[in-house]
């Protein structure tokens, strides 16, 4: 069997030059997961804000009946003891959050600070709302969680804010960085 390495000289993925059909694919890899969570985040943050049950302390639908709900399945009860000190507010806190992170993650602005509220977001409903889901694979806030973490290392590098003015400094500067 013989290996050989690669000695071609096309250009680098990142480096706005023209290779091959495997370094675009590499550019554009991340960006349907970027599209994906950015549009779902939006739409739950709007889903929220715009849902009349969700926004009270009581009643069905609401934050505060799904906090008391899942208090006592969570791996941190006293995360949702927080909430449920205004379940309200926290409502209103977490759609502002998702709409925020969806925002930034579409248009790659911030994006990995973007990415690591998603994450964050993600993982605190993980541990809460869905941590009894038997098997885990079943509660969704796990994937989503793991969807941010490649957007989180990476950022957004094509078709973005980010990119946009990292190509604006760089031109500024005379040269790569």
């Amino acid at each position: 069997m013989t290996h050989s390495i690669r000695t071609d000289t096309r250009s680098a993925p990142y480096d706005g030059g023209r290779g091959d059909w495997r370094d675009t694919a590499t550019r554009f890899a991340l960006l349907p997961l970027r599209i994906f969570l950015g549009i779902t985040f939006i739409y739950a943050g709007l889903d929220k804000l715009t849902d009349s049950a969700f926004l009270q302390e009581a009643g069905s639908g609401s934050i505060g009946d799904t906090m008391r709900t899942v208090r006592d399945s969570s791996a941190i009860p006293a995360l949702v003891d927080l909430a449920l000190e205004n379940p309200v507010a926290f409502g209103y806190a977490i759609a502002a959050g998702e709409l925020a992170v969806g925002i930034g993650t579409l248009l790659g602005l911030l994006s990995r600070l973007a990415a690591l509220g998603g994450a964050l977001i993600s993982l605190s409903l993980w541990l809460t709302v869905s941590w009894a889901s038997d098997p885990y694979y079943y509660g969704n806030d796990l994937v989503y969680l793991m969807a941010w973490i490649p957007l989180v290392l990476a950022g957004a590098s094509v078709l973005s804010v980010d990119a946009a003015l990292r190509s604006r400094r760089r031109q500024r500067s005379g040269g790569y960085h």
